[in-house]
């Protein structure tokens, strides 16, 4: 029982540590689209979840399967993630230059995008499967769902704060959440350098 007490309370609080880069898209995601829809808020928080999850439990696999190959990969994570952020943090941003629209009028981030920003925020989290790797795959699976779960209730309030600040930012909303993704993308690059 205490095994899985501390499995629970290690869960949380790496599930907190993983979904902050998740909660600064979601508020850039809210603040490029402040009259989001619940249903695709919930869309958005679960897509950072299921990715935070997912990769956990690959990097367990890896661990368990194909460890010398994954490290030789785990260079490239923090470039794979500077890529994917730049380019949907430029391409907003560009956006919120160019355009200018009212609530509704603005289509927000699309199907792919979130999946380009499930992966970037999240490939970090491959890592995490050598944290998890003497669990069992039940327990790895456990971990995997409790990250989930805080990852979702984080990205939601990045959700939310991000609209409430979007409605009041007006026009200024895409190329604040624009900026907001380059400078994620920066931070996760160069601080794998220290």
């Amino acid at each position: 029982m205490d095994f899985y007490v501390t499995l629970v309370f290690n869960s949380l609080l790496l599930g907190i540590g993983l979904a902050m880069d998740a909660f600064s898209v979601s508020l850039a995601n809210g603040l490029n689209e402040p009259c989001m829809k619940k249903r695709k808020m919930c869309g958005v928080a679960g897509m950072f979840a299921f990715f935070q999850a997912l990769m956990p439990i690959l990097g367990w696999v890896c661990v368990h399967t194909i460890v010398q190959y994954f490290t030789s990969f785990e260079v490239l994570i923090p470039w794979i993630a500077l890529a994917l952020l730049g380019f949907i943090g430029g391409k907003m941003l560009y956006e919120g230059i160019t355009n200018k629209c009212e609530c509704g009028e603005c289509k927000g981030v699309g199907f792919w995008a979130l999946v380009v920003q499930g992966v970037a925020t999240s490939i970090d989290a491959l890592s995490v499967g050598f944290t998890i790797a003497d669990y069992d795959l039940l327990s790895a699976l456990l971990a995997a769902l409790i990250i989930a779960v805080v990852t979702f209730f984080i990205c939601m309030g990045g959700i939310y704060i991000g609209r409430k600040a979007g409605t009041k930012l007006a026009g200024k909303a895409g190329i604040l959440g624009g900026a907001i993704l380059i400078f994620i993308g920066l931070e996760i690059f160069i601080t794998s350098f220290f």
